[in-house]
């Protein structure tokens, strides 16, 4: 996959989201789009897991502690195979599995996430039974920046630091905004390097929707040996869509028939602008 397909696949992706968050009148719409490429980047160029080898103890782990984005992950995951994309249509809807946070009924979900703070416990415990019995998959988990008001996150990061858990790669989707406003005003994180270093992490900070400087850094993962590692993802909320971006309405806004209709329009002039033959010089 060249970057400019990577970079297509990011646009797909966000109209995916859309489409069934307003087919389920429910979501996360502004945290989904922060995250797209940070999945899509963990799912088609950095991470040894499918739906092939999901069963097969030396794959990579992804664990969504951020699970109330679950919308980004589930259009991820059906694009890599892990069940037929029309299941989505049952988002949200009785009886479907499909649910507002991660469940592991879902095939690719590695664990039940959604209550804030957890995640990353999870995450610490999988990447030090790895160590303990010699196995050598990564075990990526992605953090809401309001979620690190919950002090779980920062016992589990104790703990990682101590076990020496440089198989561990926590990535922070950083879009400053959270369900009450933004984090600046609600629960303030920074400075947020060196609190994260300060737990004995290796910390390096992205543009967290540029896909090249992302899998570059994934790439280079362990960042220092026997250090947990940290990547804080610079993103914005609502990433792709000019009216959602860095606007706190649509943390968990539905768009309506109006609002949709100009957001598929923005995210397909996007696609077209990409795909236009690249001009060279003579």
């Amino acid at each position: 996959m060249t970057e400019i397909e990577l970079k297509l696949k990011s646009l797909e992706y966000r109209k995916k989201i859309l489409r069934y968050i307003k087919m389920a009148s429910a979501g996360h719409t502004g945290g989904s789009l922060s995250c797209t490429d940070i999945l899509n980047v963990l799912y088609n160029r950095i991470m040894n897991v499918n739906p092939q080898n999901f069963k097969n103890n030396e794959r990579d782990r992804y664990i969504q502690s951020k699970g109330h984005s679950v919308e980004a992950l589930y259009v991820v995951l059906a694009d890599q195979g892990f069940f037929p994309e029309a299941e989505l249509e049952t988002l949200c809807k009785y009886k479907s599995h499909f649910i507002g946070h991660p469940t592991r009924k879902v095939p690719g979900v590695e664990q039940n996430t959604g209550a804030l703070g957890h995640g990353l416990a999870l995450s610490v415990g999988t990447a030090l039974a790895a160590k303990l019995d010699n196995l050598h998959f990564k075990v990526f988990t992605l953090l809401g920046d309001g979620e690190l008001a919950e002090g779980s996150n920062w016992e589990a990061l104790l703990a990682a630091s101590h076990y020496k858990l440089d198989n561990l790669v926590v990535i922070l989707d950083y879009n400053k905004l959270q369900i009450t406003g933004p984090n600046a005003e609600v629960m303030n994180l920074e400075p947020v390097i060196p609190k994260f270093e300060s737990f004995g992490c290796s910390v390096r900070q992205v543009d967290g929707n540029d896909l090249k400087e992302l899998e570059n850094n994934l790439l280079d993962v362990p960042f220092e040996k026997g250090k947990p590692n940290v990547i804080i993802a610079q993103t914005v909320k609502g990433k792709g869509v000019s009216y959602m971006e860095n606007t706190l309405k649509w943390h968990h806004g539905v768009p309506n028939d109006q609002d949709y209709k100009l957001a598929i329009e923005e995210l397909n002039n996007q696609i077209s602008q990409l795909q236009k033959p690249q001009l060279h010089e003579k």
